[in-house]
């Protein structure tokens, strides 16, 4: 019992919540300084500056793949806890089916798996949605591009759903959104999934030289973009109000700035239409069209020994470091608490930008500091290739969640009961 107790409490300690930095104690960044996953290593870290976080951020690792999301939310947290709470329950259902017997099989499988918890959160992901999340699924063990876009399509089916059923007694649920940013290494492959804008960056050798470059591996779906105004014009020519210049900046209906999320209902149905009361969301005429996507654009590619790490962060990190300074910290520094690092060198801009030090600005309590910086999620993930070519299974299956301090049990034992792993063909 003893031994067992001395177990669980290195497990915590090694996934602890760590809070002090090098100045002393901000108690609204938290981190998870180092973990291992099936394929090397990752950190985590999120800083908190509104009054109610907005943000979300999420690891699930299993013995042959690792998934990681990060959720920045907007107008409320509701939408991107949303995302937390069902996206990757979509994507595991997508495995449970075969070809055209999809629909039967899928019931048929999930019954039969070990936890009875996650074949229940399962039928419930697909009760909320008009079609069972393995509807694209060309067969069991496999993950694609399709699998994919059908997880967050059913995430988005099922966050309007409950807008639908929580409307009338919480009226601004529907101008609550997310952007989401999901990766999945897994058969030797990157998958990065992204709808809105946060970033996924990846580190990687050119050639034979031995500097390393930072190459963007999503596109910002942000009206900030030429080529994101460009897009919303041509989908909507008849609108010369699409997207319009206001307080500064370029926003979708002189509202939002994101092209793409999850959620924001009254800009994608006319029955989700803003209530009058909520003046900030009004539309200046009736939404005939969405006018938002939730469609992610997704980057697959096979890794090579070339590829070191990925960054994915929400904007909050970017509005404050470049790619290439964010890739040349990672570089520079040790592993252990990389994303905590990453948060405090985008503090310490911000603080300079507000003619504060950052031991003034950590002072400031949640809600002040979002007049210096947005909420702020971090995940770096590192890539051994000795592990690629030889997975780590004995890896713990765990959860980490941003803001919880143990980690839970992850799902991720039925995705690896396919029996695939996380090497496959990785390139050379």
């Amino acid at each position: 019992m003893r031994r067992t107790g001395l177990a669980c409490l290195a497990r915590a300690r090694r996934y602890a919540r760590l809070r002090k930095d090098d100045d002393g104690d901000d108690t609204l960044l938290w981190s998870q300084s180092i973990g291992n996953h099936a394929a090397g290593e990752f950190s985590m870290a999120v800083v908190q500056a509104n009054d109610s976080i907005e943000d979300r951020s999420q690891v699930e690792i299993g013995r042959s793949a690792i998934f990681f999301g990060v959720y920045d939310g907007h107008g409320g947290a509701d939408a991107a806890q949303f995302i937390s709470d069902n996206l990757f329950a979509h994507l595991i259902g997508s495995r449970y089916c075969v070809g055209d017997m999809c629909d039967r099989m899928w019931v048929h499988n999930i019954f039969f798996l070990p936890d009875y918890k996650l074949a229940l959160k399962l039928v419930l992901c697909w009760q909320r949605s008009s079609d069972p999340p393995c509807a694209l699924a060309q067969g069991r063990g496999a993950i694609s591009e399709a699998i994919i876009r059908n997880a967050f399509a059913a995430t988005e089916d099922g966050f309007l759903e409950l807008v639908r059923t929580t409307r009338e007694a919480s009226p601004s649920i529907a101008a609550v959104g997310s952007c989401c940013l999901v990766g999945l290494i897994w058969d030797g492959k990157l998958y990065v999934a992204n709808c809105g804008d946060s970033r996924a960056v990846l580190g990687r050798y050119l050639g034979t030289s031995t500097d390393l470059i930072a190459e963007q591996l999503t596109s910002d779906h942000n009206a900030s973009m030429v080529e994101v105004r460009q897009e919303l014009r041509s989908h909507h020519p008849d609108d010369p109000q699409i997207v319009v210049m206001k307080h500064g900046s370029w926003r979708v209906k002189g509202i939002i700035q994101v092209s793409r999320s999850i959620g924001d209902a009254y800009l994608k149905l006319p029955e989700f239409t803003a209530d009058p009361s909520l003046p900030r969301f009004e539309l200046s005429e009736p939404l005939l069209h969405p006018v938002l996507s939730a469609a992610p654009a997704i980057d697959t590619r096979v890794l090579s020994q070339r590829d070191k790490f990925v960054i994915f962060a929400s904007d909050g990190l970017w509005e404050h470091l470049s790619n290439e300074e964010a890739v040349a910290i990672v570089k520079k520094h040790p592993r252990a608490g990389i994303a905590r690092r990453l948060i405090r060198a985008a503090l310490d801009v911000a603080a300079k930008k507000g003619k504060l030090r950052y031991s003034q600005l950590k002072k400031l309590g949640k809600g002040v500091r979002r007049y210096f910086h947005d909420d702020i999620s971090v995940i770096v993930v590192f890539i051994d290739h000795q592990l690629l070519s030889k997975p780590n299974t004995s890896v713990q299956e765990i959860s980490v969640r941003s803001f919880i301090d143990v980690p839970g049990t992850s799902d991720f034992s039925a995705f690896d009961d396919g029996g695939s792993n996380a090497a496959g063909s990785a390139a050379h």
